[in-house]
């Protein structure tokens, strides 16, 4: 094989995260993305490092005898879904054989047995994501203004996602009235390499449980134009949700990432309100929030389990007993979510997290559902922890995708807690920091994959670990 060939095979496996694996007929072997188990592609190879070959998808041939879901119009333009022509049951039999398939190799280092648990699906598989984001653009270079996701592949072309299916009707109607609206007024669109123009992206919230909506309009400062207009037609839109909030967030930045230089209110407040397994959160335009409400729910119901179960190896947590675990660790604390909600069972959360902001809605969050044993700090987890005085009995882990620096790590390990709860949103992580701590005598006990993303190829995982020594 030699780089720029196009090739044709069947995709015989899927690796984490939707890795295909291509046979052709001769038997060689070539790995395209963004493609599915029993799908007949045609490929054109596009790296070739130390006899192994990568190559882009070009064109599916012959679907797989798996695609007898729904689907969807965008599907295969759109950057975002990955198995949302498959039936929901399927997707997720896929997620859960790649994680193992991805975390084996490194659990086969520990002596002790494990528990592999069912996935654990999402109670709801269209229309949940409690949050986008919309970027302007052209689908083609001199079309009309479009505003949707980029599209697979590129990262110029934006294709319009009207009919996108992981949001609700609410999120399609305020996408259609904002790109017909600034068409009209012939505005143009950031273009991300000359650094030039005006709308840059659209970001959606909406509180699955109140139903509570923000929308917020980022552009740059490179014109002056009135938003009264454009925020009239918004609340002119009939809605299953209400619209409690309407920003317009100023971004000079030449990355191509939604943040804010300044942020005015046009209507409303500058948050919406959410709730989850009991307890309100206040949410602001750049809170981390989990993105699908439902099944964050069933996340971190499996996380409690999980830390309960701890709790009870403990000995602290006995049927007969109302004693609690003295000082919980939840490290990568977020806006205090899984603090806030293991709070009832120890005698004192601290939360550490880098995001100021997030610490300061955390702690907003937990005055507002009247909790007064949790402590955030703001701060990187490798250096805030030396300095605080209370010593964990256990910790809970939930870092960003690339896991937990590994310094961190052994920090961590040094505590010698007896459990250490960790929740990944990036399996490989996981995979590489599992390993450390196999090394360092902890051995994983339970460990469950949830399905946060329906029809994406990503996917959560809750893994409980031990001290064995």
């Amino acid at each position: 094989m030699k780089k720029g060939q196009e090739i044709i095979g069947k995709v015989i496996e899927i690796r984490f995260p939707n890795i295909g694996i291509v046979e052709m007929e001769e038997g060689e072997r070539v790995v395209v993305k963004n493609s599915l188990p029993g799908q007949t592609v045609r490929a054109r190879i596009n790296k070739l490092r130390h006899g192994k070959a990568e190559g882009a998808l070009l064109e599916v041939l012959e679907k797989s005898e798996l695609e007898t879901g729904e689907g969807c119009p965008h599907f295969g333009k759109c950057g975002g879904c990955t198995y949302i022509s498959m039936p929901y049951e399927e997707q997720t039999k896929i997620k859960n054989e790649q994680v193992k398939k991805l975390l084996l190799p490194v659990l086969e280092k520990q002596s002790g047995k494990y528990s592999w648990e069912d996935i654990c699906k999402s109670p709801v598989t269209y229309g949940y994501r409690n949050k986008m984001e919309f970027t302007f653009g052209d689908e083609y270079m001199g079309g009309p203004l479009a505003l949707g996701m980029h599209k697979r592949g590129s990262f110029y072309d934006i294709v319009n996602v009207s009919d996108c299916k992981i949001v609700d009707g609410d999120y399609r109607q305020i996408l259609d009235i904002t790109v017909g609206y600034f068409r009209d007024k012939e505005l143009p669109f950031y273009h991300r390499l000359r650094h030039d123009g005006y709308l840059r992206h659209l970001l959606v919230r909406k509180a699955a449980k109140t139903g509570e909506i923000m929308v917020a309009i980022v552009t740059t400062t490179q014109l002056d134009f009135d938003m009264s207009e454009y925020v009239s037609a918004l609340l002119g839109l009939s809605l299953d949700g209400k619209i409690v909030s309407i920003l317009h967030t100023f971004n000079d930045s030449q990355a191509d990432v939604v943040q804010s230089d300044k942020t005015d209110i046009l209507y409303g407040r500058d948050y919406i309100n959410e709730e989850v397994l009991g307890l309100k959160f206040r949410i602001t335009e750049f809170s981390f929030f989990q993105t699908n409400t439902y099944s964050c729910e069933v996340l971190y119901s499996k996380a409690r389990e999980f830390a309960e179960d701890a709790m009870r190896s403990l000995g602290s947590e006995a049927e007969d007993s109302k004693e609690k675990v003295g000082v919980l660790y939840d490290l990568y604390s977020g806006t205090g979510t899984i603090a806030q909600l293991m709070s009832p069972s120890v005698s004192k959360v601290i939360g550490v997290e880098i995001v100021p902001e997030a610490v300061e809605a955390a702690k907003e969050n937990a005055a507002g559902n009247g909790l007064k044993n949790c402590e955030f700090i703001a701060g990187d987890v490798l250096k805030v922890i030396d300095d605080i005085e209370e010593k964990p009995d256990m910790i809970i882990l939930d870092p960003p995708r690339d896991g937990i620096h590994q310094k961190a790590i052994g920090k961590i390990i040094d505590y010698g807690v007896k459990s250490i709860l960790y929740i990944s949103c990036k399996p490989t992580s996981l995979a590489r920091d599992l390993e450390i701590f196999i090394e360092n005598g902890y051995e994983a006990k339970r460990i469950a994959c949830v399905d946060q993303f329906p029809w994406t190829a990503n996917c959560e995982v809750c893994c409980l670990l031990e001290r064995l020594r």
